[in-house]
């Protein structure tokens, strides 16, 4: 949980503006609690040790958001979050605009993905792997993408000729790498620059 300890001479509105201010998060999420009254020798001035703290909920609180981002786009959707003991959290997403949400080749929703990770991270110190999914377009795109890595990884250990394989964002080029990072005969490597960057399935050689 993120927060400060800070003195102040008063508690009141722009106490709470001044800590949300120095956290960088919307007063909204910030709660005071008064550690420590402190007077002066004759008792006439008197300060505060407060400490504030970001009330965040990754879950709850980010179900809210995302609700409220398709409200604002006129959409109506249905959001629910499965979580692990790793602190992954996945948010799956059901609409009425499905397409939409998801975009060209899934660009939207690559974009709706990090727009939904900055917002946790700058809510919480904790590390969180976040995943967001539309109609099950990521689960479908998984499975997708490991028989074409099988396919390709078989191909290249037959003819020891490596294999580019098309542009991928790093979640996608990460889900290559995991379904090829055990296999003896074949490795794999990224290359290119943002936005271009591809996997490339090469034959492994006997030092490596």
């Amino acid at each position: 949980m993120k927060s400060i300890k800070f003195e102040t001479k008063s508690m009141n509105e722009s106490t709470l503006n001044d800590a949300a201010k120095e956290l960088r998060v919307n007063k909204a999420y910030v709660d005071l609690e008064v550690i420590e009254e402190k007077k002066s020798i004759l008792g006439l001035n008197k300060s505060y040790l407060v400490e504030a703290k970001v009330d965040f909920d990754v879950v709850t609180d980010t179900i809210a958001y995302l609700k409220k981002i398709f409200d604002d786009m006129g959409i109506d959707a249905m959001v629910e979050a499965k979580t692990d003991k790793e602190n992954h959290v996945k948010f799956l997403i059901e609409s009425s605009e499905n397409p939409i949400l998801i975009g060209k080749n899934g660009r939207t929703l690559e974009a709706l993905q990090n727009l939904i990770r900055n917002y946790v991270n700058v809510l919480t110190d904790e590390r969180h792997m976040i995943i967001v999914d539309v109609g099950g377009y990521k689960a479908s795109r998984k499975k997708q993408l490991e028989i074409l890595a099988t396919k390709t990884a078989k191909e290249v250990a037959k003819t020891h000729i490596e294999a580019k394989l098309k542009n991928m964002n790093s979640y996608e080029r990460r889900i290559v790498h995991m379904k090829l990072s055990d296999w003896r005969d074949v490795t794999t490597e990224s290359e290119g620059d943002e936005p271009n960057r591809y996997v490339v399935i090469k034959p492994r050689t006997k030092d490596q």
